[in-house]
């Protein structure tokens, strides 16, 4: 089944582009859609990428021997990671040949710390995420917390997509990051990915992870950061708009990029929509199409968390305090409100929303109760943020 995404990728003529995104979320794929046309380069491709490693002028002198109809689209250079010195080349097109290109590829990381020209501002930055709410017609709120959003993996039935996360995470999160190189400490960071099944979603102790991994919090700091160069994961701070000393101000949250994925890694499956798991993996499942949202739409607001040193939290905090968002499940009461009333009183959002498994919207003083179907539809239209 083909999914209409909703990457807005849209280039000017002439214009060069970098697509990032994690392994399997549909690059590759909605490239050769959209530019059917484009001439392309599979670095995966192992005699493709043993030439251009070796000989990276050999895409310069490829493309100068083509005519200009070949070149009037843009050139796709796919896992663009792999061949790093190619952008010297790529710049020299651009600048003296008006060739535009797109770069696609998981990570940015390895390019930049192997100092790879990085084109200057030369080139537009666009992120590939996993499926959303919206472009899938058949939504399966189960399905997607078990399975993921991965498109193959949402695709299959529950026991292949089981052998698929398997091999995801064996295969890609831990091997792949091992081959490019972004690790030295191969039986710590293993360790780390261990650890990440009871930090997933809560507030990062790098003290603890440290300990547990034999190694110092400042390793740890940089594992986390692979994960995020990688698009692997977002860390997001506490918000902070004032200073407080009854509100936690340091340290950060993290999401993994799916939500099959971290169940996997957590060993949870899920049989139903409620109890404790089902609500971490909820919580989790809003964060993910906010985040996506915020890539998308190119608004680029903040993505904090709330919470005091007695325990009352706010799960998500948007641009700068605009919106106060909540996730909840089942029946919410007074007492689960608590701690979104102590950020109303302390802040006074424009928006302060609840949102939830009940089948009906509603108003609950200053809180907004909505069905998570109804939050993701305005959010995806624009009328949250």
């Amino acid at each position: 089944m083909a999914y209409k995404r909703l990457l807005n990728f849209k280039l000017p003529k002439g214009q060069s582009a970098f697509l990032w995104g994690a392994r399997k979320t549909g690059k590759t794929t909605y490239l050769k859609n959209k530019y059917p046309k484009s001439i392309f380069f599979d670095f995966l491709k192992t005699d493709l990428y043993l030439d251009f490693i070796r000989k990276p002028f050999l895409l310069r002198e490829r493309l100068l021997a083509m005519g200009k109809k070949a070149l009037a689209h843009p050139v796709i250079l796919d896992e663009v990671q792999k061949v790093p010195q190619i952008l010297d080349e790529v710049q020299w097109l651009i600048e003296n040949k008006k060739i535009s290109f797109i770069l696609c590829g998981s990570s940015a990381r390895k390019l930049k710390r192997g100092g790879a020209n990085l084109l200057g501002g030369r080139a537009w930055r666009f992120e590939m995420r996993p499926l959303v709410y919206k472009e899938i017609t058949d939504f399966n709120l189960l399905k997607a917390l078990n399975q993921g959003a991965i498109p193959d993996h949402y695709l299959q039935n529950e026991k292949s997509s089981r052998k698929s996360l398997h091999a995801y995470t064996q295969d890609y999160l831990k091997e792949e990051i091992f081959a490019e190189g972004l690790v030295r400490n191969i039986p710590a960071f293993t360790r780390f990915f261990d650890v990440l099944t009871y930090s997933h979603g809560e507030m990062i102790n790098y003290a603890n992870i440290a300990r547990d991994c034999s190694v110092d919090a400042k390793t740890i700091k940089a594992y986390f950061q692979i994960l995020e160069d990688t698009l692997l994961a977002t860390l997001i701070d506490p918000f902070k708009k004032r200073q407080n000393r009854q509100v936690i101000s340091k340290a950060p949250k993290f999401y993994l990029f799916d939500t099959g994925v971290a169940g996997f890694l957590c060993k949870r499956l899920l049989a139903e929509p409620r109890g404790a798991a089902f609500g971490k993996a909820f919580e989790h499942f809003i964060f993910n199409e906010i985040n996506a949202y915020r890539a998308y739409s190119d608004k680029g607001f903040q993505i904090n968390y709330w919470r005091t040193k007695t325990g009352l939290e706010v799960d998500f905090v948007l641009g700068r305090g605009e919106v106060a968002v909540e996730v909840k499940t089942g029946g919410i009461d007074a007492r689960e409100t608590k701690g979104l009333r102590a950020f109303i009183e302390e802040y006074a959002p424009k928006k302060a929303l609840i949102v939830c498994t009940e089948k009906y919207e509603r108003v609950s003083g200053k809180i907004r109760v909505m069905p998570w179907q109804v939050f993701l539809s305005k959010l995806w239209d624009g009328k949250i943020i």
